[in-house]
């Protein structure tokens, strides 16, 4: 989800109270844990620094920050979209800023320097033309002329009335391929059921590529929209039957796709992948317990967490003032740490002061941004239940991000009470969030494993396809 790295978006523009030439340039690096790429570039322009953030290894451009402290040889970034900071100190030499980047929780070594950085390899998976069907760049508008989006339609190389699939991106402003660490999942989904007989339409989402639109106080339900704008498109094409569209959700690209198949009727089959099938802040609660457990922080640690974890959430999602989030949130951390062994607040990274005001900033500014409220708020089961389109859901056995049972078992109780003709639910054994054969399966993971996305999911969902949509 947005709380996680590598699920975040676009610019970022920091403003200091003194320009200081030493930070101008452009510094890489790597977060060890994630074997993740980050790159910020700074600038000056009348009197202040400006700067852009990327994560090349997951295709993400110009992370929005939102506030910036230098003081001498320190620099100090919130990015408070994703509920994280960065905070370094330059070398003496002048070539390195060492520091920590702290997010949810966690708080991981981070040193950049100038200079250049190998650009990531293909993963073995990545379809590489020629291609033995049609792949086409399209652009179109919603009908306000307020959203414009880009995106590739393949479809078969010969015949017509090809059945049609639309797939829809997780958390975070991502390409059309779902790029994450040199993976191109939806590449490879859109190469396995072109080969199928579908014609797949993925989109870069809003302010990634060539598409454009709000962002910054744009939720689900904004994304909602551009789905629709995407059906509408695929239903003006000559190529496509148009009683047999459907929808292909990852993660929170789910809990998209099913409100999207709730409101339109005309939507014939919907495949969530990981999606939501449980109240957003309960979700986000669980996830957040089990990534910390996968970087090592003791169960007695978590379990005096996560009741804190949680009323965060509680006081971010009832009140709407920032001032009164920020002075109830504080008083909550303070009470939790009057009554929590030093050992644990140790471990979650809460035992200083600067920690804690830190990782307390954070959390406030990311469960208020418009995107986190509107999740935290969610509750798919509504939108499920009003679903008449055939439905898989297929979760990974190992998802830290989703959990698979509590996610399911959701999922499948709303569906028992929905018009769906058809439905399947599973769970696929020893996958991870990605859909990826996992060994650890730790978020840290992700980038390591050269499988993008596994054949045995594909088959499942080949096979579902085969049987509910082609025949």
């Amino acid at each position: 989800m947005r709380s996680l790295l590598f699920c975040i978006g676009l610019l970022c523009i920091i403003s200091a109270t003194k320009a200081q030439s030493d930070f101008i340039g452009s510094w890489k690096g790597k977060i060890a844990a994630f074997n993740l790429t980050i790159v910020i570039n700074i600038s000056e322009k009348d009197g202040k620094l400006s700067a852009s953030m990327d994560s090349p290894d997951q295709n993400a451009k110009n992370i929005p920050c939102d506030q910036v402290v230098v003081n001498g040889n320190s620099i100090s970034i919130s990015v408070s979209v994703i509920g994280a900071n960065f905070n370094g100190n330059l070398s003496a030499d002048k070539k390195t800023i060492e520091g920590k980047f702290n997010q949810g929780g966690g708080s991981f070594d981070l040193v950049v320097g100038k200079g250049e950085l190998a650009a990531p390899k293909e993963k073995p998976q990545t379809p590489i033309p020629p291609f033995s069907y049609r792949s086409e760049d399209v652009e179109y508008d919603n009908t306000e002329k307020t959203v414009h989006l880009a995106g590739t339609l393949t479809y078969p190389s010969s015949g017509s009335n090809f059945p049609a699939a639309i797939l829809i991106t997780g958390s975070g402003q991502q390409d059309r391929d779902e790029n994450l660490f040199g993976h191109k999942p939806f590449a490879v989904i859109a190469d396995k059921l072109t080969k199928l007989g579908f014609a797949v339409l993925r989109v870069d989402d809003r302010g990634v590529g060539k598409s454009t639109g709000e962002v910054e106080k744009a939720t689900s339900a904004d994304f909602v929209k551009d789905v629709i704008t995407s059906l509408e498109y695929l239903k003006s094409r000559q190529e496509i039957d148009n009683n047999k569209i459907g929808l292909i959700g990852h993660s929170e690209g789910g809990l998209i796709a099913s409100i999207a198949a709730a409101e339109r009727k005309d939507i014939n089959f919907m495949i969530l992948l990981a999606g939501p099938g449980i109240n957003g802040a309960e979700l986000l609660a669980e996830q957040a317990e089990q990534i910390l457990l996968k970087n090592g922080v003791s169960k007695d640690a978590v379990a005096a967490y996560t009741p804190l974890y949680k009323k965060m959430i509680q006081i971010s999602v009832q009140e709407t003032d920032s001032l009164s989030i920020a002075m109830k949130a504080y008083k909550a951390m303070a009470d939790w740490k009057k009554n929590t062994p030093l050992a644990y607040q140790k471990e979650i990274g809460l035992d200083s002061k600067e920690g804690s005001d830190a990782i307390m900033k954070n959390l406030v500014s990311g469960f208020s941004a418009p995107w986190m409220k509107y999740f935290l708020k969610s509750e798919p089961s509504i939108f499920i239940e009003q679903v008449s389109a055939k439905v898989l859901a297929l979760n990974g056995e190992k998802d830290i991000q989703v959990i698979a049972h509590s996610n399911t078992d959701g999922i499948r109780k709303a569906l028992q009470k929905s018009k769906s003709p058809s439905y399947e639910v599973k769970i696929l054994p020893g996958l991870n969030h990605l859909f990826q054969k996992c060994k650890q399966c730790s978020v840290n993971e992700y980038a390591t494993l050269e499988e993008t996305f596994s054949e045995d999911a594909l088959a499942e969902m080949a096979q579902w396809l085969q049987k509910n949509v082609l025949q």
